[in-house]
């Protein structure tokens, strides 16, 4: 795979061959590889070396974007003139102002060598214990163990110049019994942090503990939300709410709100692409380094995310907080490295306080039905169980639910002492008084 260096001048060569007012250029290598599982038998490894070229060009306020995997010098010189013609055969982004000049950032630690050298019987020999846990109890697994290293680079014509090389490993398992399933993930960027012993036993553990589940009546109740649903929930945000283009386009939740109380005063969200407990990033897909932002301070909202062009729409302009999504990019800039503050309560304590409601392990199929609103449905999944007098009282059948993220946030009684990542978010658990199921499952 090609070095930083060698990525730079690939996109020195772009850029030098655009014919265009200014212009971008992003390059990234790539090698992955999968192993997935099903029935305790490995049945897929697969693995992929890419190299990608992406030209962003810019003629007055007319963008166009061309990308390839081919680097030969002819494709490159086709690649620019293709990109430049397009913006010329584009409609105008009236509010588009420039591409970003370049900015002095921080560092990040760089990619991992077990996740660099894993090899298909490491991969297989991981997922190879979670197996025997799950034929030990009769029970079968299934699931994923994904590494990946990267390296990327980004230039454009105001002298942006910037490299970097990561890593990211992901071990996910699903355990079922005749009528019930657990489930356990991991991401890290080191893949000899994952713990699959661990993994499996935790999936193992919830598939027996939710065997043969009762159906509850549907309405709102306490609930144990575990990390995994936690995540699911903010990340949610992050996509249609602290991302400045929704709320420029008055889509967002924070229309209107920034300044206020929006959730309980023990919750506090923020954005750090360069916190090592998540999957640090140095800067993003505009070259823009990666800013530390504060979203909700103890239930207030207080920021949002930014990339230079919805930046330079605001009146008087703001500065992109490094949130940039490569071009071209309908999303706006979204916060992936999100992180929830922790509090003092473990979830066996939890779990003691509540008289009656719903341990959940992970929700499954969430969907945002207003973002407006922060209302989002979805269904429990891989472990629920009913919570009676202090104690689980075995597992239930799952629940569909549509409910406001905020309202849940604003119900907030106990937060996790501890946290996992999952995804592009790192979060505790968090018992929550009124969460609103619609309707029951057959299973």
């Amino acid at each position: 795979m090609r070095t930083g260096e060698e990525l730079l001048d690939v996109a020195d060569r772009v850029l030098a061959a655009c014919k265009a007012d200014q212009a971008e250029a992003v390059v990234v290598a790539k090698r992955s590889a999968l192993t997935r599982f099903a029935n305790n038998v490995i049945h897929q490894n697969v693995a992929e070396t890419n190299l990608s070229v992406s030209v962003r060009a810019v003629v007055g306020k007319r963008l166009g974007v061309a990308s390839s995997n081919d680097t030969s010098p002819n494709s490159l010189r086709e690649l620019a003139r293709r990109a430049a013609e397009l913006a010329r055969l584009s409609e105008e982004t009236a509010d588009f102002v420039s591409l970003p000049a370049p900015q002095p950032g921080g560092e990040v630690a760089g990619p991992a060598p077990a996740t660099v050298n894993s090899t298909p019987r490491q991969r297989a020999e991981a997922v190879g214990r979670i197996i025997e846990l799950a034929a030990e109890r009769s029970l079968t697994a299934a699931g994923a163990y994904e590494v990946e290293h990267s390296r990327v680079a980004v230039a454009n014509s105001l002298g942006v110049h910037a490299a970097w090389e990561g890593s990211k490993a992901h071990l996910r398992t699903v355990v079922t019994t005749a009528d019930s399933s657990g489930f356990a993930e991991a991401y890290h960027r080191d893949a000899s942090a994952l713990a699959p012993e661990e993994l499996g036993r935790r999936a193992v553990d919830k598939a027996i503990a939710s065997a043969h589940p009762q159906a509850v009546e549907p309405g709102a109740y306490t609930v144990i939300l575990e990390e995994d649903a936690v995540a699911d929930m903010v990340m949610f945000l992050g996509m249609y709410g602290f991302n400045a283009l929704a709320y420029q386009e008055g889509r967002s939740f924070a229309c209107g709100k920034l300044g206020e109380k929006v959730c309980s005063d023990q919750i506090s969200i923020w954005d750090d692409g360069l916190d090592e407990r998540g999957l640090p990033v140095p800067f993003d897909w505009e070259g823009v380094p990666k800013r530390k932002v504060l979203l909700v301070d103890k239930g207030v909202l207080v920021g949002l995310t930014w990339d230079s062009y919805t930046a330079n729409r605001e009146k008087p302009p703001r500065q992109s907080t490094g949130h940039a999504l490569p071009a071209p990019n309908t999303w706006g800039p979204l916060p992936l490295n999100l992180f929830v503050g922790t509090g003092r309560a473990s979830v066996e304590e939890m779990i003691a306080g509540t008289e009656r409601g719903l341990l959940v392990t992970r929700f499954h199929y969430t969907n945002m039905v207003h973002p407006a609103q922060a209302v989002i449905t979805g269904m429990t999944r891989d472990g629920t169980f009913l919570i009676e007098d202090g104690q689980l009282a075995g597992g239930v059948k799952n629940l569909r639910f549509t409910q406001s993220i905020l309202d849940a946030l604003s119900s907030v009684q106990a937060v996790g002492r501890c946290g996992r990542l999952l995804g592009h978010c790192w979060a505790p658990a968090l018992k929550i008084s009124s969460f609103n199921f619609v309707s029951g499952t057959n299973f």
